[in-house]
């Protein structure tokens, strides 16, 4: 399998951020990471071998992307608006070096999928909700999308807000909501199993998004895997293995 590693900077934060490219050709699929997690993780938890028949087939080219959790929404030193705040940096590094270095790197393809495991999830469905223009699809496994829930304190403003799935969702109208609903398409994909209602609240966030979802009209699906289906590596394999195909 045809795999490459650039380290592309990152302004604002501390250090280079590494992207890895698995495959030759086909429609892009941008991966974040679970919580502080690595751009070599999924690799090493088994993810591109579930889906190396559509790598190798020339159906997908997967980039898997550092986070910056630790800086951001892991960081339980600074308060809610501050982790927003340095979030944005990242946000930054995605849209103006990582999907540039995509667009080279696949010369004429367009409509990144988004997709992630745990917060990787909440990345998938934030970045396409905020850039819907670049990244259409999101498949989001196992996420809770309240950063609000994530041991937060202190001041809440603009950062958290746009920031923030279950803010901004039941907010959104007008045109814009309209073009959204034309444009994007999210599958939440949760267990019912050990670890998906505690700690992480996963279970429950994924039912009061896809209720958000339904009430504005943004197509979508909510995939519920059953009571053995705990949040883990096995199963996200499983699930990835089993949705991808049906997108490129």
């Amino acid at each position: 399998m045809e795999r490459e590693q650039a380290e592309l900077e990152a302004p604002g934060l501390d250090r280079p951020g590494t992207v890895i490219r698995y495959g030759h050709f086909g429609r892009p699929v941008l991966v974040f990471p679970s919580e502080q997690g690595r751009a070599w993780d999924y690799e090493n938890n088994g993810m591109v071998d579930a889906v190396s028949d559509l790598i190798e087939a020339g159906r997908v080219k997967l980039y898997c992307v550092d986070s910056y959790d630790h800086v951001s929404w892991s960081d339980r030193s600074i308060q809610l608006e501050d982790r927003a705040r340095r979030h944005e940096l990242y946000e930054s590094w995605i849209v103006n070096q990582v999907v540039p270095a995509i667009a080279a790197d696949s010369p004429g393809v367009s409509d990144i999928i988004t997709t992630g495991c745990s917060l990787g999830a909440f990345h998938a469905l934030n970045f396409a909700f905020k850039r819907a223009d670049l990244f259409p699809v999101a498949i989001c496994q196992s996420g809770n999308y309240d950063a609000s829930s994530w041991h937060a304190w202190g001041q809440r403003g603009d950062a958290t807000y746009f920031n923030n799935p279950v803010d901004y969702l039941p907010n959104l109208s007008g045109e814009h909501l309209d073009w959204l609903r034309r444009r994007l398409f999210i599958l939440l994909t949760v267990g019912q199993g050990d670890w998906e209602t505690n700690p992480t609240g996963s279970l429950p966030s994924a039912r009061a998004t896809d209720a958000l979802l339904t009430e504005k009209g943004i197509p979508h699906e909510l995939d519920l895997w059953g009571y053995d289906v705990a949040h883990d590596w096995p199963w996200w394999r499983q699930q990835l293995a089993h949705h991808l195909p049906r997108f490129c």
